[in-house]
Formats: structure tokens, C-alpha cells, sequence
């Protein structure tokens, strides 16, 4: 069958608005998917945003109740250092003062009574230095550590110790030093009001690139499973992360509790 000319035209014409109408759909589809990526990764890049917003707004939360932290607790330090440790000197001078001049069957109590005055004297300069993060800072990370374990020794347990291999390499931030020092006194109260323990224990592993702190106690310990997230795990956690320093805690019925602090020294 011969097709005329006005039918090949037609034809012609209906292939040429196919392609049209397949060229506009694809062209359509294209741009649908365009805008489609381009609102996705608008959205990721929001959301983004959003997320770096709400931890930069997180941290310097953090960073603020740190800082009223500190702020507390060094006037806690002066207050124990100027205050309560001036009256308690002048206790002891008093309790020296009368021990010359009882009878000789008193004597004996109130020199008693003037150890225990000067032993609590001397518990509340310890305990205003650990507090004090000024004092820290002049003492040093580790001297703060032997410093505070000394103090739980005479108050709480038979044996403490701080291990560490230290040579060269120190911490670079002293800001950093406070906050990993406060994360150990965390850990300390913890083991004071909890673990029954006698000993405590504190390692200081200094590499090239990282401080490993392992701090634990040989107490009762704990079922991870059914503790409860605490403020003062939050507290010790959230201080960590403030330094980017990974932290962990792990425990076991009847084996105790140990702490693991990460922090970059580069």
C-alpha cells in the first residue's frame, strides 16, 4: 500500500510530537530529580547545621556549668582554708593551752581531743587544696592526684596508690588538667559513698600521641545492666567529651569498678 504525501506528513508530525512529548517528560523527570537532590541535600546541610548548633550550644552549656562548678568549689576551698581552718587552729592552740593546766587525770582527754582537733585541721587544708583549682594548677596534675589519695587514705582506705610512667610528656592544656583531675575526684566520691572497697587505685599511662587514665577500687562493684545513669556518671562523662576524651566505666558484682580516660595529647 502506497501512503500518500499528506499521510507521510502526518506521520512525520506524530513521531515529531512523540519525541516532543518524551523529550518534555524526561526533561520534566530530570528536573524533578534535580530538585529532588538538591532539596535533600539542602535538608542534610540543615540538618547538619542544626545538629553543630545544638553541640556547640551543648557544650557551652557544659563549659558554663564547669565553670559555676569551679567557681563553687573554690570558694568552698577558701572558705574551708580561711574560715573553718582558722578555727580549728585556734582550737588547738586553746587545747595546748589547757593541757598545761588540768589535772592530771584530764590530761590524757584533752590531749586526745587536740590530736583529733589537729588531725581534722590538717583533713580541711587537704580537702580546701583539692578544691581550689588554682592550688591544682600550682601543684601540678599528678602531685593533685597523690594529694587527694593521700587524704582518702587517711580517711577511708587501707592502701592507695598513683602509678605512672611519665617522662617528658605533659598535659598541654592546664584547663584540661582541672577537668580531668575533677572527673577522678567523681570517680573517688563514688568509691568513698559506694564500693566498700579498701584499696584505690590510680594509673597514669603518657604515650606520644595519649594519656590513658585507669582509676578503679576493689569493692562490691555494680550490674552495669540495672545501674542507674546518675549525675554523677552524666557529670564525669560530659566533662570528658568537653576535652575530647573518651571515657568508660565498667563494673561487676563483687569486682569492683574501673574508670578509663582517653584524652589526646596532640
Amino acid at each position: 500500500m502506497v501512503l500518500t504525501q499528506e499521510t507521510q506528513t502526518i506521520n512525520r508530525e506524530e513521531i515529531a510530537l512523540i519525541g516532543y512529548v518524551i523529550f518534555a517528560l524526561l526533561l520534566l523527570s530530570v528536573m524533578i530529580i534535580l530538585f529532588f537532590v538538591t532539596f535533600q541535600k539542602r535538608k542534610h546541610k540543615l540538618l547538619m547545621e542544626q545538629i553543630e548548633q545544638q553541640k556547640q550550644f551543648d557544650e557551652e552549656i557544659s563549659r558554663t556549668q564547669n565553670e559555676i562548678q569551679e567557681q563553687t568549689l573554690k570558694h568552698v576551698g577558701w572558705e574551708l582554708h580561711d574560715n573553718v581552718g582558722q578555727l580549728l587552729a585556734y582550737a588547738s592552740m586553746q587545747l595546748k593551752t589547757l593541757s598545761g593546766k588540768v589535772s592530771e587525770d584530764l590530761k590524757p582527754k584533752v590531749d586526745e581531743a587536740s590530736d583529733i582537733v589537729k588531725d581534722s585541721l590538717k583533713e580541711v587544708r587537704s580537702l580546701s587544696k583539692s578544691l581550689n583549682n588554682e592550688v591544682i594548677l600550682n601543684l601540678g596534675f599528678e602531685d593533685a592526684i597523690a594529694n587527694e589519695l593521700n587524704r582518702l587514705e587517711r580517711m577511708k582506705f587501707s592502701t592507695t596508690a598513683l602509678i605512672s610512667n611519665r617522662t617528658a610528656n605533659t598535659i598541654p592544656n592546664k584547663k584540661h588538667e582541672i577537668i580531668l583531675f575533677r572527673i577522678l575526684q567523681e570517680f573517688f566520691s563514688n568509691a568513698v559513698k559506694y564500693s566498700e572497697a579498701d584499696t584505690l587505685k590510680v594509673e597514669l599511662n603518657y604515650t606520644k600521641d595519649h594519656l590513658t587514665i585507669l582509676a578503679y577500687d576493689n569493692g562490691v562493684g555494680f550490674d552495669m545492666s540495672s545501674a542507674e545513669k546518675g549525675s554523677g556518671l552524666i557529670n564525669m562523662k560530659s566533662r570528658a567529651e568537653l576535652i575530647g576524651a573518651s571515657f568508660s566505666l565498667d563494673s561487676k558484682v563483687n569486682e569492683g569498678v574501673s574508670l578509663t580516660i582517653n584524652y589526646p595529647l596532640i
